[in-house]
């Protein structure tokens, strides 16, 4: 299946300059959404992950469905003052700004093997906080995936350490 079928671009979105891709037309094909999680699930099963992490909010889109598909759990990755329990943060730079991650400091056993699902791979800035939340409460992260890669942004080098899969890649020029 072609998942670029089923995503919008709109240029110019949300300043000049940027292609954003849209990831709603694929939510909503139930056939599209279903094969896009299940390339997950192959990939979660093939890591040996014990759990599943996703940062707010569309990691939750597509990490919900392959937890539960494998009866495993699902740790939220969120902004300041979402969770209501203790928590570990980790600051970051973004293009346009910053950006602060928490997790709940005890979501992930010490030694769980994770599984890191979102659904765009940029900058890399977001996969990297999680990275470091995850390692600081003990976790360990055994890969990545993502719906879409903008490969001109180069977020691997982030994850130069890590599995990595992307079921689409896109450079920013391309419509």
């Amino acid at each position: 299946m072609n998942l670029k079928d089923y995503i919008a671009t709109i240029q110019d979105y949300p300043i000049k300059g940027v292609n954003f891709r849209d990831i709603t037309p694929l939510m909503g094909n139930g056939e599209a959404f279903a094969f896009a999680c299940k390339e997950m699930t192959d990939f979660a099963k093939e890591v040996g992950a014990e759990i599943v992490v996703g940062p707010e909010s569309r990691g939750f889109i597509f990490g919900c469905p392959v937890a539960a598909e494998l009866k495993i759990g699902f740790v939220p990755v969120r902004k300041p003052g979402k969770l209501p329990r203790e928590t570990v943060s980790f600051k970051y730079e973004l293009e346009y700004g910053h950006n602060e991650l928490h997790i709940h400091s005890d979501a992930i056993k010490p030694g769980q093997k994770c599984l890191i699902i979102d659904d765009l791979l940029a900058t890399g800035g977001t996969v990297d906080a999680t990275i470091k939340l995850i390692e600081e409460i003990g976790g360990e992260v055994v890969g990545c995936a993502f719906l879409i890669e903008l490969s001109d942004l180069h977020g691997r080098d982030y994850l130069q350490n890590q599995k990595v899969l992307s079921l689409m890649s896109y450079t920013e020029d391309e419509a």
